[in-house]
């Protein structure tokens, strides 16, 4: 032992008096220098790329709905206790901190790490590939989520700064490129994704970015160019390309149980292909009680945001309704507006987007201890109650709670971010202002004849209608603000739609675009970052 502890210590001694022992080579660097040399490196990057994707809807808590639903047409911020968000002139300043946190998600996170892999994908050549349809497909989806972003950036703040490469030295003089130039831009990475992604029957992976994917996005970037011919073009293809199909039969775990087929689209573990959903075209992953399978905030976090706050509801004799499992622990972020919760109903109230499988508008004591246990919640009528605490919502949002903690207000569930559904909607927008409202109605009604209500004809297709027929299908999964904000509707339509006068008397002209973030302008010092008009 003595022998082998000397013949060590000589060893140290000899390597150190080397002058190459002094650099510094950590092998736990996880630098894109380091990781971005081998086709494993570069899949674990991109791994990286969809946890900041998945942080879209996870960052802030309620960043996401504060930004896409609250104080829109469909969902208004009307609890007492919330109040942060109901007055546009207060709320939306480039101070506000949701706004900042999407910003820097946008270029620290999804747009840096974007241009990080295909600069270095390029910067290595050959060398780390087997072949350049490898290279290419690690390219492709770099491309597909910073034309996502970018995308969603425009129909958030307008014209942004275009930044496509990364930097070894700090700049502060970026300029603001126009939204044409940066949908423009979004356009020829999607092309070049287009090009390059497996479609959805070679990528077997749930989550996984495939072409049709791309197809989608581009469809909606054409859209937001004023290109409709181009946008017809892109979604018949990702239509016809007999990939995906409106799901029209049971499927899943639950197909045997009550239930429709609308339903089964969002029954927790129904959302990906490998359940026999073939609508699903992008889906956001979590896996419970998974290292690494949750977000910043361990989970889907949108029953926290969309549903009412039940723990709060008393029964006559004052004792509280204890949380259903089932159900988690809403906090009544996001209330739908009576125009979501009733009004788009009317015309068509047996409409299956309406059924008690996929609205929940009834509720229940389910106190053991109370004798109202398991009778029906009676009409409650003091304001916080109805306007925060219990109100119907949509049953998408319903899934196993994260860690079996019923009362963190999260879940497990996947969240469906893109549907072939919405690509119907697309292509129908996109013939309604190239003037073809024949084959508008004819995509507006694939969708309404899943749902078993009466078709409807070439004059009632206008965009408040499309936007109508959007509410019906996508609400919970569209952000609903950036679809109004593309289509130049958002100010009119919360004017007529929100719940509350605050609201709809606060709102400008100038909020259809949000300011740009006070922090990005001041950090930008050497060339002056204009802000949005009006802020």
């Amino acid at each position: 032992m003595k022998n082998i502890i000397i013949s060590i210590t000589l060893l140290f001694f000899v390597v150190a008096c080397k002058e190459d022992y002094l650099k510094e080579d950590p092998l736990s660097n996880l630098s894109a220098e380091k990781i971005l040399t081998t086709p494993n490196g570069f899949n674990l990057y991109l791994t990286g790329l969809y946890v900041a994707s998945r942080e879209e809807m996870s960052m802030g808590d309620n960043t996401y709905f504060a930004l896409n639903f609250a104080s829109t047409d469909i969902g208004a911020d009307a609890g007492v206790e919330y109040t942060g968000l109901r007055n546009y002139e207060t709320t939306y300043t480039p101070n506000n901190t949701n706004l900042n946190l999407l910003w820097n998600w946008a270029y620290t996170q999804m747009i840096l790490r974007a241009n990080t892999l295909i600069t270095y994908a390029n910067k290595n050549g050959t060398s780390v590939w087997t072949d350049e349809k490898e290279k290419n497909k690690v390219i492709a989806v770099a491309k597909f989520f910073r034309a996502y972003t970018y995308n969603l950036l425009v129909n958030s703040f307008g014209g942004v700064p275009l930044v496509e490469e990364i930097y070894s030295t700090p700049k502060n003089d970026f300029k603001r490129a126009t939204k044409e130039e940066i949908l423009n831009f979004a356009k020829e990475d999607l092309l070049f994704a287009i090009q390059w992604l497996p479609t959805i029957a070679e990528e077997k992976t749930d989550g996984k970015i495939t072409k049709g994917a791309a197809q989608h996005l581009l469809t909606e970037v054409y859209l937001g160019l004023g290109d409709n011919t181009s946008a017809i073009s892109s979604a018949s293809d990702l239509i016809g390309s007999g990939m995906y199909k409106i799901m029209t039969t049971r499927f899943g775990g639950k197909s045997t149980e009550a239930g429709d087929v609308f339903s089964d689209l969002f029954l927790d573990g129904n959302a990906n292909r490998s359940s026999g959903n073939q609508e699903s075209i992008f889906v956001w992953q979590f896996e419970n009680m998974v290292n690494g399978g949750g977000s910043s905030l361990n989970g889907n976090v949108q029953i926290r945001n969309w549903a009412p706050f039940l723990s709060k509801i008393v029964d006559p004799d004052g004792k509280p309704m204890l949380v259903v499992d089932s159900l988690g622990r809403g906090v009544g972020r996001v209330r739908g507006t009576n125009y979501f919760l009733y009004d788009i109903w009317k015309p068509a109230p047996n409409d299956m987007r309406n059924s008690s499988y996929n609205m929940r508008r009834k509720f229940y004591y389910n106190n053991p201890s109370s004798k109202y246990f398991n009778t029906l919640v009676e009409k409650k009528t003091v304001y916080d109650d109805t306007m925060r605490n219990i109100y119907p919502y949509s049953r998408k949002i319903e899934g196993a709670p994260w860690a079996n903690n019923a009362t963190s207000g999260r879940s497990a569930k996947d969240v469906i971010v893109y549907r072939l559904a919405e690509t119907y909607l697309l292509r129908a927008e996109a013939y309604l202002k190239a003037g073809r409202k024949d084959l508008s109605v004819l995509d507006i009604n694939v969708l309404r004849s899943r749902a078993g209500i009466a078709p409807i004809n070439e004059g009632e297709v206008t965009i408040d209608f499309l936007l109508d027929e959007r509410a019906r299908e996508l609400t919970v999964e569209e952000p609903r603000r950036r679809v109004l904000v593309r289509l130049g509707v958002l100010v009119d339509r919360v004017k007529k739609y929100n719940l509350l006068e605050e609201t709809r008397s606060s709102i400008q002209p100038y909020h259809l675009l949000f300011p740009i973030p006070q922090a990005a302008i001041d950090a930008n010092y050497g060339y002056k970052l204009d802000q949005n008009t009006g802020y």
